[in-house]
Order: C-alpha cells, then structure tokens, then sequence
C-alpha cells in the first residue's frame, strides 16, 4: 500500500529505548529508568478520587471541543495565581495532551510549506509533527554560551513563518529569563512569524519562577500539559491559550480533529489543581534527585552538562567519551542496566555527541542509577587503559 511522504517521520528513539528496557526487565534484569520524562509518581490522590464519583453518578460522555468551562476557568485562575497575568477563560483551550494542543496549533498557525524554527537540542516531536503536516523544520542551532535557547540572531535570517520555544527547556532543563523571552517575541513578531511558547515543565522549577508568554504579550500561543507538574502523563490531557480572535478558529478544528479531550482526564485535572500538597512533595522529590544528579553524574565522569533550572533532565555533553550517542546508550543499558536517551533524538546534528537522564523517577532509583553509572564507567575507563 502506498504511503504518503509525509508519514516519513523519524522514530521516537526515547520509545525504542523504553522498548529496549522493557524486554530487558522481562528478562528478569532489573532496569533504573533515567529515559523517559515521565513523573515517577501517579495523579493525584484527589483527582483520582473525584473521578471516581463522577462515575458513580453516570456515564462520562463529550465535552464540548474548548472543554469543561470549570477546568478552562481554573486553569485561568492558575496565571493568576503563578504569574499575576489575569486571564480570559475563554481564551483557554483543553486538548488531548500537549500533542494535541501542538497539532492544533500548526495546523490554525500555518500553511504547508511554511517554515518553523525549533531550537536544537528541542523536543523531538516537533519536528516531526511539522513534518507530518507538510511543514518545513528549521533547527535553531543553539549556544552554550546562551544556556541552549535560542537568541534572535539565530533566526533573523532564516526566513521564517513561526518560532517555537520550550523554557524549561527539555532536553536541557534551561529557561528564559523575562528579558530572553521579551527579545525572542519581539523578533519573531518583527518578521510577522507566529510566536508559540511550549510550557509544559512550568511548575518543575527550582531556584526561578518560570516566565510565562503571556506576561509579555497576548500575541502568542502557549501550550502547556497535567503530564509533568500534575503527574498525570497517562492521562492525556493537556491546554492551550491563545489570543481571543483564535479561539474559534482552534475551536473549529478541534471540533474536527478530536471533539474533545478526554472527560474523565478533564474531571481528573480540574480535581488535581487543587492538590497542592501532594504536588509540592513530588517537587521536592525532584529537588533532591537534581542535587543528587548534579554531585553524582560528575563523580562518574560525565563532567560537561547543561545547567538544569527547571524540569527533570541533565543534559552531557559526551563527546570525550563517545562520537556515537546511540550505541553508547546501548552499551550503558546492557552493562549497567540504566536506560539513557541518546542526543540524536534532540539534535541531529551534534547529537551524536549527547546523552539526556532524567531524574523523574523515586530517589532511590537516582542513587542506585548514579552508582551503577560510576562503577560503569569505571570499569569502562579500566578497560580502555588495559587496552
């Protein structure tokens, strides 16, 4: 059967890294988990309690496409509380996870050709969501010096229709102070390029606030998710805002694309907003994983890393060790059991000299993976001498 040329996307390799691990603990190894973004706690207690006598009353059925208007109200009420940004409710949009909110975003924003600057190291799956709508890619290839976020200059020639920003960033765990975000919008919007700011790590930060779009312009999209803060990654359920003269425009074609967000996810994430204990432990959880991360990804040898402000990732430059992220990466999982996720996933260009860990998972499963990566590169080191 013939397949269409934009269905040529590139695998998700996280996924297969998962893939890897899994069959490995059906194997019986015993595998710690530093691949995947995905908290290594539940939703909360509260959410799932209130989804459960919502069901007791009755079926769940549609929502309309925008949402439950208490959920879009609430989370208005969270920009409030996070950043002192009073929001119209009606501006919010609930969608099936961050993914939807990013395919309805490309597909209100932009026409086929059209071309999007993505920073690299970014998110891999924008690039290949913009390609499967016949979308064009431009990746911005970012700094140390600027944290690994882009700055105008890396764009100002690059002909572009949108641009597309992450703060936390991951794979790095970067973020945009108030100044870097002002300068981004104002040279996109300079170039009549859509400015869309991907927010799904805001909540999981440690020493700054986040700063959100909106507190420097209504002009925008920003997406953000209950994946990462909310702990509800298998819940798929996620939002956007966008301007007030956008919102029936999104409307419409979420009416078509998904008719809604899950109802029971959403009566879930209207009850989790209001757990902020359990959500501030989870916090501290990863806290204290970032300054295990920090000590101990050093004392194994991997030296040269991103500066972690906010989600849950430690970003190494590996290129003393290896010119070839992806076997790497391999060769961790199988000699020491701890599942890593290559550079190439983030950056195709220099990724083949990077690793992400992620530090989601339970403290114990941090210091355990720490010590198995010293004693791995250890004997790695051993045997590279011997030899």
């Amino acid at each position: 059967m013939r397949n269409s040329t934009r269905s040529r996307v590139d695998p998700f390799i996280v996924m297969d890294v998962m893939e890897a691990a899994r069959r490995a603990e059906e194997a019986g190894r015993h595998i710690i988990h530093m691949e995947v973004g995905q908290p290594g706690t539940g939703a909360p207690k509260g959410a799932v309690d209130a989804l459960a006598k919502e069901m007791s009353q009755g079926p769940l059925g549609y929502t309309v496409a925008l949402g439950l208007p208490a959920l879009r109200k609430r989370i208005a009420q969270l920009y409030g509380d996070w950043y002192n940004v009073d929001l119209n409710p009606e501006r919010v949009v609930v969608t099936p996870g961050s993914s939807g909110a990013f395919l309805l975003t490309f597909t209100a924003l932009f026409d086929s050709g059209d071309r999007v600057g993505i920073g690299a190291p970014g998110y891999p799956s924008y690039r290949q969501i913009l390609k499967a709508l016949g979308l064009v890619p431009v990746d911005l290839q970012t700094a140390p010096e600027n944290r690994l976020q882009p700055v105008p200059g890396d764009f100002l020639d690059k002909d572009l229709q949108g641009l597309m920003v992450a703060s936390p960033a991951n794979p790095t765990g970067t973020m945009l102070n108030h100044g870097s975000m002002g300068a981004l919008i104002e040279a996109a919007h300079s170039q009549g390029a859509s400015f869309i700011s991907d927010e799904i790590y805001h909540g999981l930060e440690y020493e700054a606030k986040a700063v959100t779009a909106l507190e420097l312009t209504d002009e925008c999209y920003v997406i953000n998710s209950f994946s990462k803060y909310f702990s509800m990654t298998g819940w798929r359920v996620g939002w956007m805002v966008v301007p007030e003269d956008q919102v029936r425009v999104v409307e419409r074609i979420a009416q078509n694309m998904f008719i809604c967000a899950p109802h029971a996810s959403q009566v879930a994430a209207l009850a989790a907003m209001e757990c902020d204990d359990e959500l501030q432990a989870n916090l501290d959880v990863y806290r204290a994983n970032r300054a295990l991360m920090l000590e101990g990804l050093p004392k194994a040898g991997f030296t040269n890393i991103a500066p972690p402000d906010g989600a849950f990732y430690v970003y190494a430059d590996v290129s003393e060790l290896t010119d070839d992220s992806l076997a790497f990466a391999a060769e961790i999982l199988d000699e020491a059991g701890v599942a890593v996720t290559p550079g190439l996933d983030f950056d195709p260009l220099r990724g083949h000299t990077t690793l992400r860990f992620s530090y989601a998972r339970s403290s114990a499963d941090i210091e355990e993976g720490l010590s198995r990566l010293r004693e791995f590169m250890a004997n790695r080191g051993a045997g590279s001498a011997a030899g």
